[in-house]
């Protein structure tokens, strides 16, 4: 779909915030803990689709019911986990036009001769990576990157991409290359140190990693548990309605085949997280078509450990440079989309403010408009940063506990699947993490 550059919000989407029900029958809804529907969440979404624009008000009375809601499911605790993001790549064809993290795969082949701010790590520099985080003590390590044209699963699958007589695979040998990636599971075994909890392999991730063979997404799957994956990012979401992600992302897999992935991730025992990417040309509608195909995900599979919305950053990236957005969301917008992911999901207990994307001030605000997770250290954060973030890159255990009680909340350190915490004494400080194999509560950073 081609979009003109005012074209932002007025594109002909078939999907539009416009419904029969009632903002008062939806609120009520939410206070009773009905289950709502999509028409519910939109009302809930907007104010009212009657009215134009946000009535702060209205906005005030979604934001109370979910907070309630939070204080009933996960109580006072704000819970946070020591983590590391190591990023393999930035080298990626995709071409998606929210993205300013990737760089052209062409640049980074032997002798091209171009300039560029990007980067791949062999396994050998991520297992460094990853051994001197863990004497700091994390205990999780994020990874979600590019998709490199030499990255294959495993050397199976590379001799079949090797062989493979189709252009359009997306495959180059990794002799082309300045650096070799290695393949998806030596990078799982080299970042796979001590008991580090290795969260990566997003559903574009896994579709990369089966291009060219008839293996299902159970097999990609299951190949990586076995080199160490333990749980799996629910990233390169955005917006799961396919009208939204042809403008987006029209190289990225479809709707149907993200859910496939996640439950096929789901079929080999590893955990996953959720995401919605709003805030770009997309509507309430179909924020709302996203919660619902969410829930009805977890109801299939129950491995939903958080959900995770993420306001789009729009500075820096081909879709605010080609005029096709003026900026991303509200603050009105980003309190909403918290409070009714929080009404909405009934079945997902966290969910999650990102410091990254809110920044401090509005990031403790997000506590009480329904999310009860504040992230983590984030000891390398280089996506947001990349496409003009502006709220840095790390965080200690210390500031975490310092930002988390000076709300009024419990400042809790958990596990990566939320089934191990510990609640954090006030003592004075300063603080470090506690749960990793050589975390001892020393404080990360000086």
């Amino acid at each position: 779909m081609a979009v003109e550059p005012e074209a932002a919000r007025e594109l002909a989407f078939d999907h539009r915030p416009v419904t029969d029900q009632s903002f008062e029958n939806a609120l009520e809804k939410a206070r009773a803990g009905e289950r709502l529907s999509v028409a519910d969440a939109i009302e809930l979404l907007t104010t009212g689709t009657g009215r134009e624009g946000i009535d702060p008000d209205r906005k005030e009375r979604v934001l109370e019911a979910a907070d309630a809601r939070r204080a009933e499911v996960v109580g006072e605790e704000v819970t946070f986990v020591a983590n590391l993001n190591n990023n393999v790549t930035t080298a990626c064809n995709t071409g998606c036009l929210f993205c300013n993290f990737k760089d052209s795969a062409h640049a980074f082949e032997r002798d091209s001769g171009i300039e560029h701010p990007g980067f791949t790590k062999t396994p050998e520099e991520s297992r460094e990576i990853v051994a001197d985080a863990l004497d700091l003590g994390i205990y999780e390590v994020c990874s979600v990157s590019g998709l490199h044209p030499a990255f294959a699963l495993d050397d199976e699958h590379l001799e079949i991409l090797r062989t493979a007589d189709d252009r359009e695979l997306n495959f180059e040998v990794p002799e082309r290359y300045a650096t070799d990636p290695g393949t998806y599971v030596e990078q799982m075994e080299a970042m796979s140190v001590g008991d580090v909890h290795l969260h990566s392999m997003t559903p574009e991730e896994a579709y990369h990693a089966r291009r060219g063979t008839d293996w299902s997404y159970e097999e990609v799957y299951g190949r990586l548990a076995e080199a160490g994956l333990d749980s799996v990012p629910g990233t390169a979401a955005e917006i799961l309605v396919d009208e939204v992600r042809e403008v987006i992302c029209p190289g990225k897999i479809g709707t149907e085949e993200w859910i496939e992935a996640i439950e096929a991730a789901a079929s080999v025992g590893l955990d996953t997280t959720a995401t919605i990417m709003y805030g770009h040309v997309e509507n309430e509608a179909h924020r709302a078509m996203h919660l619902k195909r969410i829930r009805d995900l977890q109801d299939r599979t129950g491995v939903i450990t958080e959900f995770v919305p993420l306001s789009f950053v729009h500075r820096e990236t081909p879709l605010y440079e080609r005029g096709v957005v003026s900026g991303g969301a509200s603050t009105d917008e980003d309190e909403l989309m918290i409070a009714v992911s929080r009404l909405f999901l009934d079945n997902v207990e966290n969910v999650q403010s990102s410091w990254v994307k809110y920044g401090d001030q509005q990031g403790l605000k997000m506590l009480s408009c329904g999310a009860n997770d504040f992230m983590g250290t984030i000891l390398s954060e280089e996506i947001t940063k990349r496409a003009g973030g502006e709220y840095g890159e790390f965080r200690d255990v210390s500031d975490l506990v310092e930002m988390i009680s000076s709300v009024g909340r419990v400042p809790v350190e958990r596990s990566t699947d939320y089934r191990t915490k510990r609640r954090v004494e006030l003592d004075g400080g300063p603080y470090g993490p506690k749960l990793g194999p050589k975390a001892d509560g020393t404080p990360m950073a000086e």
